[in-house]
């Protein structure tokens, strides 16, 4: 069996199931850490082709229980080492749900829309490096598929995906000037719904 080599340090999960709108990836819940962040931006190859990327937003991430995990929370007292042994040693399923909202080429061409195919089964899905956070989010095209979408909380999603975009920058001027540029974006998009706009603008004032 052929092993395929992947980053840990930017090690996500592994895909479970996908489409082109977005997919879910699973990991265990004893390695969650801020690569698994609400608003982190992180990618996967499409289906037959590993030099094309899907890149999207983490908007949920769930640690599923099992049948020990629902035994104690049902008990009077659990002794620390049970509840140690649970979430260091145990196996216990953590699922990441992501937003499709662009994808890369080989070349380093972005595309931000739908990507062309979702990740297959099983492929790495990695937090995506500083550099590509930074160029991926110098555009604002995919707002609207973020906004717009119904099964994720779109607002606080975008305002997340913003502020962690912004702390890759590490001049302050330079981190500014990005935020006031999300801000307009945000303005045009949001110009029909003022509470909406106020809302985010919010979340993502310096």
């Amino acid at each position: 069996m052929t092993t395929i080599a992947t980053n840990t340090d930017y090690m996500v999960g592994r895909v479970l199931r996908a489409s082109t709108r977005g997919f879910t990836c699973g990991t265990q819940s004893n390695r969650v850490d801020a690569r698994h962040d609400f608003g982190a931006l992180v990618m996967a190859p499409i289906a037959n082709d590993e030099s094309v990327h899907v890149i999207g937003l983490t908007y949920a991430v769930e640690i599923k229980d099992d049948a020990l995990v629902s035994e104690l929370v049902m008990a009077d007292q659990v002794d620390s080492n049970v509840l140690r042994d649970q979430r260091e040693n145990r196996m216990v399923p953590l699922e990441i749900s992501v937003i499709s909202v662009g994808c890369r080429y080989a070349g380093g061409e972005l595309l931000h829309s739908l990507p062309p195919r979702p990740p297959m089964s099983l492929s790495a899905v990695e937090l995506c490096p500083r550099d590509l956070i930074v160029s991926f989010m110098q555009r604002q095209d995919f707002y609207p598929l973020v906004l717009n979408a119904a099964e994720v909380p779109g607002d606080d999603l975008l305002g997340a995906a913003i502020r962690y975009a912004s702390w890759q920058i590490e001049d302050e001027r330079t981190r500014y000037d990005f935020l006031v540029r999300c801000g307009r974006a945000l303005a045009r998009q949001l110009s029909h719904d003022l509470k909406r706009l106020e809302h985010v603008l919010a979340l993502i004032r310096p």
